[in-house]
């Protein structure tokens, strides 16, 4: 499961973000008539066609995994959040139909026409991650349902469920990095380019667009992170102390910056300490309470190592993207042209895949800091797996395919862009 989530978050990200960019380069287009525009958004579209195809292959899977690997969990959540996947699968058929017409329609609509396809692509594209994180954040906060003395499901109401206390945060925080990876991988694209040579008006233009996405979204992101940060801390104390590696109930909790917990000694090993900011961070008091380890029973603890050194990773690289986006605009917006210092382009060549370790770190949080539960406080993970035999040789299968679909979406890109390279 770990495999195909992390595999498919790749595609269902860009499925958000790449529509955004094809929408608003083609509506430049149509303002300013300028054809590097329009060249820009058939090229994205072309590429959106791939990967939109393996995404879909690999989000299949996905369904097909939660019912086989998952059997407890589904009998008994199913029914309780069933309303955002069934919305989801709407949500992805709209994408589709809309992303044919747009595909199809590039000399058979009208220039306007055509642009307005797009439209419901995005949005689409944005609903559906909306939706599936509902679920998700149902996992953190379980609602809408009474569990009867002998374990039945009662009074089962799924609006409530999918509206649930986490998702106000969740949901808004994962959609915004979305758009904060796609905006950092097209810039990296684009950056690549101008320090091979191509330094034309179809890469400069791919570059702003790209970086302009990026930075609004990594500024968004680290305002949703901190309302997510600051839920959690209310509702999931336990993920709260392991974000931090906090084993003791403390006041004026301090921030570790790196280092590594250790349980024997109850302290985060080799961390710059920043004494009081967790409290003020967490209730905008340097004397609030932060619960520590220690307070919850030792089966009930996520481990405090791979949660803290995910939410460093996520926050670390998040940190230094972003720093070299704002570079990239300040440079840009005094100078008034792009900036074409060679180690701030090779920064952000770099800032595309490091957006992307940044993302899966903090789906890492996510899931690794709910642990001891599937879904919270209510049912554990080792309760909801399969005892389903030969896993190992289903896993190495799953691998295998993962593999192949990686290597031949790189192909297939790197053929389109040499493609691309030919006609221009």
């Amino acid at each position: 499961m770990w495999t195909s989530l992390g595999f498919h978050i790749v595609f269902a990200v860009l499925g958000v973000g790449l529509p955004l960019l094809m929408l608003t380069a083609e509506g430049l287009w149509l303002r300013t008539r300028d054809d590097a525009w329009l060249t820009l958004a058939r090229r994205w579209s072309k590429a959106f066609g791939i990967l939109f195809a393996v995404g879909a292959v690999s989000g299949t899977t996905l369904s097909f995994e939660l019912g086989l690997l998952w059997p407890r969990f589904m009998a008994f959540s199913g029914a309780i959040f069933g309303l955002p996947f069934s919305a989801e699968g709407f949500a992805f058929f709209i994408e589709a139909i809309f992303l044919g017409l747009y595909l199809y329609g590039w000399d058979r609509l009208s220039p306007l026409a055509h642009w307005l396809t797009a439209i419901p692509v995005a949005v689409s594209g944005a609903a559906s991650s909306v939706f599936v994180v509902m679920a998700n954040a149902w996992m953190n906060s379980p609602t809408g349902f009474r569990l009867a003395s002998n374990g039945q499901l009662l009074d089962v109401d799924p609006i409530s469920a999918a509206l649930n206390a986490s998702t106000p945060t969740e949901d808004p925080h994962m959609l915004v990095s979305a758009y904060v990876v796609t905006g950092f991988l097209v810039g990296a694209v684009y950056a690549a380019g101008i320090l091979r040579g191509r330094n034309d008006a179809l890469h400069r233009r791919g570059l702003v667009l790209g970086m302009a996405m990026a930075a609004i979204a990594i500024v968004l992101a680290g305002i949703t992170g901190d309302s997510s940060a600051r839920f959690i801390y209310q509702a999931q104390p336990a993920k709260f102390a392991a974000l931090e590696g906090i084993y003791t109930t403390q006041r004026n909790a301090p921030i570790h910056l790196g280092g590594i917990p250790i349980d024997s000694e109850r302290r985060v090993v080799g961390a710059i300490e920043l004494p009081g900011l967790l409290s003020f961070l967490a209730a905008f008091n340097f004397n609030a309470e932060v619960r520590g380890l220690d307070s919850f029973p030792p089966n009930d603890r996520p481990n405090p190592v791979l949660v803290h050194l995910s939410f460093d990773t996520m926050v670390g690289l998040g940190t230094l993207i972003g720093s070299a986006a704002a570079l990239f605009w300040l440079l840009l917006i005094y100078r008034r042209r792009i900036p074409m210092w060679r180690p701030l382009l090779w920064a952000l060549v770099a800032a595309g895949p490091a957006s992307v370790i940044a993302m899966e770190a903090g789906w890492f949080v996510t899931e690794f800091g709910r642990q001891p539960w599937i879904v919270y406080g209510i049912l554990r993970t080792s309760d909801a797996a399969t005892t389903a035999p030969a896993l190992g040789a289903t896993f190495i299968v799953f691998f295998i395919i993962y593999i192949g679909l990686a290597l031949t979406t790189a192909r297939l890109l790197m053929l389109q862009a040499k493609r691309n390279r030919a006609q221009s």
